[in-house]
């Protein structure tokens, strides 16, 4: 398959900037994955779509404030730094801006000293390996000094950090939101425990490479970047003893289907597994795991259409997003929800 397949107009003004409020109030699109056929409903009824004995698999990894503003303590000039992945102490591979203020050797400080770094080396990717250091905890430090790493297409002020969080997220980590899973309310999820359905975790570190475009005319030349992902027993146990009792195994989000799917796929089962993950699921790709995926709509020619297709099919998914567009849903991180069963 071609990258430009997996392209669609979107008018800008459909990308969300805001997420909805409350979270569950967003639309939902609602596909049969055998028929292709679509329901037009809100995240609330999702519960309509559950049932008793099915699990739904969430990812709890929490999103770091990882953009952070500095001074080259040289020169005082103003330097941006991202985290993208930490790699042992204090040490952070990141991305700089600009990147030629940030060659090894020099040294950088945030908010008036209550932070400062070394860079220790650039990667062949261009990405800076670089030293913190600081009194006290880093990530307390970090969440004083960093902003949330929104997308670029949101131009919007967040108000509250928080709700580019999910509401269950408690593994510090990712460097973007899991987000099909911001529609959640602790109040919904309630509901959705005492209809019978169970809930397990996974933690999945989101890296910006989730969001790389493909640049490759050929899908299958494309390559993703690694990320970190841990699934445990109780979760491992939850979905093996969903499946020998006929449940479904719903996945929250292309993350937590990333994660199923690579420990399946790794371990030839599902069992308690910790890992790096680069699988790429496109069209022809044999899920093991997913019986259902709860999702936001993505980027067109993005790994992420690409994974949907997979698990929906290309026709239908494509249909999907033309609907989705005639009836004005909202797109992308902050957007509207996508459920395929």
């Amino acid at each position: 398959m071609k990258t430009a397949d997996f392209y669609y107009d979107l008018p800008e003004e459909l990308i969300a900037q805001t997420p909805a409020e409350p979270r569950d109030s967003s639309a939902m699109l609602v596909m049969d994955r055998k028929t292709g056929s679509l329901e037009h409903k809100h995240f609330y009824d999702i519960i309509d779509y559950l049932h008793e004995g099915d699990c739904l698999i969430l990812n709890d990894s929490r999103v770091l404030p990882a953009r952070i503003f500095g001074e080259k303590k040289e020169t005082g000039a103003n330097v941006e730094f991202l985290l993208l992945r930490h790699i042992g102490n204090k040490r952070w591979e990141t991305l700089a801006r600009p990147g030629k203020k940030a060659k090894p050797g020099t040294r950088f400080s945030f908010g008036g000293g209550l932070m400062s770094c070394t860079v220790a080396e650039v990667t062949e990717e261009g990405n800076r390996i670089v030293d913190f250091e600081c009194d006290g905890s880093f990530y307390e430090t970090l969440d004083k000094l960093g902003q949330m790493p929104l997308p670029p297409y949101i131009h919007e002020k967040l108000k509250d950090k928080e709700r580019y969080q999910t509401v269950y997220s408690r593994e510090l980590g990712s460097a973007a939101a899991p987000t099909a899973g911001l529609h959640f309310t602790e109040e919904l999820l309630e509901k959705i425990k005492q209809k019978g359905v169970r809930i397990g975790f996974v933690t999945l570190h989101v890296g910006l490479g989730t969001f790389r475009p493909v640049k490759v005319d050929d899908v299958t030349k494309h390559h993703m970047h690694s990320e970190h992902y841990e699934l445990p027993q109780k979760t491992a146990d939850l979905i093996n003893e969903t499946k020998k009792n006929g449940g479904r195994v719903i996945s929250v989000g292309t993350t937590s289907c990333r994660t199923l799917e690579t420990v399946a796929k790794k371990e030839g089962c599902i069992r308690a597994s910790e890992g790096w993950t680069d699988i790429f699921i496109y069209p022809g790709f044999r899920f093991e795991v997913l019986d259902g995926l709860i999702t936001n709509f993505h980027l067109p020619e993005s790994t992420l259409i690409m994974l949907v297709s997979a698990f929906a099919g290309y026709d239908n998914v494509m249909n999907a997003y033309k609907t989705a567009v005639e009836k004005k849903y909202r797109f992308f991180s902050f957007g509207d929800a996508m459920m395929i069963i």
